[in-house]
């Protein structure tokens, strides 16, 4: 019987455990990139809460749950065409995986730079450029993830969400 038991216990030991975010795929988040059609984020996500209007070009703030959480995704369209998209990440989310998952789908990114405990990744190619920062304190945690169509790609005078957030004074 006490090797029974023994033998129950140990297998529970060995008990795979995943992380909070190890489900999400950012396919999820790939809905909300530029050129996408309002019409199908507003099926799948319910009509977007308007943020802003700056001369034809509105902010349009989206939830997307995560298990028991939801986090917001902004987007500004222009003509019923996303233009861009930002994202503030859900802290319970691990870095090392959010990281690795970007890194699986688009490459290493071409930009780093760390900043005290924070952290910047930046990806670029002819369609778009994405921003991606993390912090650290006991564990690393994504803050946000931001994508905006490349140089050639964007309407002129376009200005980023991600550019707007780091010129604010």
């Amino acid at each position: 019987m006490r090797l029974f038991l023994l033998l129950l216990f140990s297998l529970q030991l060995h008990a795979k455990v995943d992380p909070p975010n190890y489900d999400f795929s950012t396919d999820t988040l790939a809905e909300f990139f530029p050129g996408q059609a309002l019409k199908t984020i507003e099926a799948k996500y319910g009509k977007g809460e308007l943020m802003g209007d700056k001369n034809g070009t509105r902010t349009l703030r989206f939830w997307v749950a995560q298990i028991r959480y939801k986090f917001p995704v902004l987007v500004q369209v222009d003509q019923e065409k996303v233009l861009d998209m930002f994202a503030t990440l859900p802290s319970y989310f691990l870095h090392d995986i959010f990281h690795h998952s970007l890194i699986k789908r688009w490459g290493k990114q071409q930009k780093y730079k760390r900043v005290d405990e924070e952290a910047y990744y930046r990806w670029e190619d002819a369609d778009r450029v994405m921003h991606y920062s993390a912090a650290c304190t006991i564990t690393c945690f994504p803050l946000y993830f931001s994508v905006s169509p490349g140089k050639d790609k964007a309407p002129t005078g376009f200005r980023s969400q991600h550019e707007q957030l780091q010129t604010t004074p």
